[in-house]
C-alpha cells in the first residue's frame, strides 16, 4: 500500500464537538431584556409589594403589627428575621433573586449523570445559591452590630431631602445591578464569560449578591430587625438574624424551583440543559432584566423621589 493513502478503516472525517458561541438573534434578546426592565421599574408599585403585601404577610405570619410590635428576646428577633425576609420577597430590594433560577437549573450535574427529579439534583443547586449567600449574610450582620450607627443604613441624616440610608441603598444596589448586567451580558456571550464551563461557580456568585442585597436594604421591617440586633449588643445575633433574612428572601424562589423540578420529574433541568443555546437565552435575559431594573430603580427612579433628577410617574404611584 502507498505511503500516500489512507487505511479503508479509517474514518474520512472526524466531527468535531464545539460549544455554541451564543443564542440566535442574541442583539433581540438583549434590547428586549433591556426594555423590560425599564418597563418594570417605571411600572412598579412599591406601595404595593412593600404595605399590601409585605406587611400584612409579615402581620398575619407574626400575629401582631410587624412595623409597631416590639420584638420580645432573642428567638422573637430570630423568628421575626425569617418572616420579615420571607414578607419581603417581592420588594424591590429583593424581586432581582429571581434571577437565579435559570443559572440554578444548569448547576447541577445534569439529567445523564443520576435520575431526574432527585433530591439530590434539587438540592445541589440550592446549596451553592445558599452558600454564597449566607457567607455575605452573616459577615455583614456580624459586622453590623459591631459598627452599629457609624453605618450610614442606620443613620436618619439626609443630604438635602434624601436620607443618608437611602444613598447608600442607591450606591449598593447600582452595583449590584450591574453585576447582574454584566453577567447576563456574559452568560450570551456579548461579552467574556469568565464564568464559562463553570455554572456552579455563577451560582455562588448570584448567591454572594443576593446576600449582598442586605447591605442597602432600606425595607422598614429590615431596618427594625438591624436596629434590634444592634441593641443586642451580640454580632452573633446580628449574623443569625441576617442569615435568617436571606433564607426568607429566597424561600418562595426555591420553593418554585423544586416545584418546577418535582412536577416536571426532572423535565425543566433537561429542558435547561439540552440544549445550551436555550439555557444561555434564559439565564441571560433574566440577569439583564432584572438588572436593569436594580439599576433604574435604585440609581435613577429613587432619587427622583427626592429631587434629585426626573422618572416617569404612574398614577398609582
Amino acid at each position: 500500500m502507498s505511503a500516500t493513502h489512507e487505511p479503508l478503516s479509517r474514518p474520512l472525517s472526524t466531527p468535531v464537538a464545539t460549544a455554541p458561541d451564543r443564542p440566535v438573534r442574541t442583539g433581540r434578546i438583549v434590547v428586549a431584556s433591556v426594555l423590560a426592565g425599564i418597563a418594570l421599574a417605571v411600572l412598579w408599585s412599591y406601595h404595593l409589594v412593600d404595605r399590601v403585601i409585605g406587611d400584612n404577610v409579615a402581620d398575619r405570619l407574626l400575629g401582631y403589627d410587624a412595623r409597631s410590635g416590639a420584638i420580645a428576646g432573642t428567638t422573637a428577633g430570630l423568628v421575626f428575621a425569617f418572616v420579615s425576609g420571607l414578607a419581603g420577597t417581592f420588594t424591590a430590594c429583593n424581586i432581582a433573586m429571581a434571577a437565579s433560577i435559570g443559572p440554578m437549573a444548569q448547576a447541577g450535574d445534569g439529567p445523564r449523570a443520576r435520575p431526574a427529579g432527585t433530591w439530590r439534583a434539587l438540592l445541589a443547586p440550592v446549596g451553592y445559591l445558599t452558600l454564597g449567600m449566607v457567607t455575605v449574610s452573616a459577615v455583614y450582620g456580624f459586622a453590623g452590630v459591631l459598627l452599629g450607627d457609624r453605618l450610614p443604613q442606620l443613620s436618619t441624616r439626609t443630604v438635602g431631602e434624601m436620607p443618608v440610608r437611602i444613598i447608600q441603598s442607591s450606591v449598593v444596589f447600582g452595583v449590584i445591578g450591574l453585576a447582574l448586567l454584566l453577567i447576563g451580558l456574559a452568560a450570551l456571550r456579548v461579552i467574556p464569560d469568565v464564568f464559562a464551563g463553570r455554572p456552579r461557580a455563577r451560582v455562588v456568585v448570584l448567591g454572594a449578591l443576593i446576600g449582598g442585597f442586605l447591605i442597602g436594604r432600606p425595607y422598614p421591617l429590615f431596618n427594625k430587625l438591624f436596629h434590634w440586633a444592634v441593641d443586642t449588643g451580640n454580632p452573633l445575633n446580628g449574623a443569625a438574624a441576617f442569615v435568617l433574612q436571606s433564607l426568607g428572601n429566597v424561600l418562595l424562589v426555591v420553593a418554585l424551583f423544586a416545584l418546577l423540578t418535582a412536577v416536571t420529574r426532572g423535565g425543566f433541568l433537561r429542558l435547561m440543559t439540552a440544549s445550551p443555546r436555550r439555557a444561555m437565552a434564559v439565564t441571560g435575559s433574566l440577569l439583564i432584566a432584572l438588572g436593569v431594573f436594580t439599576v433604574v430603580y435604585w440609581v435613577v427612579r429613587v432619587p427622583a423621589i427626592f429631587g434629585f433628577g426626573w422618572f416617569p410617574t404612574m398614577p398609582y404611584t
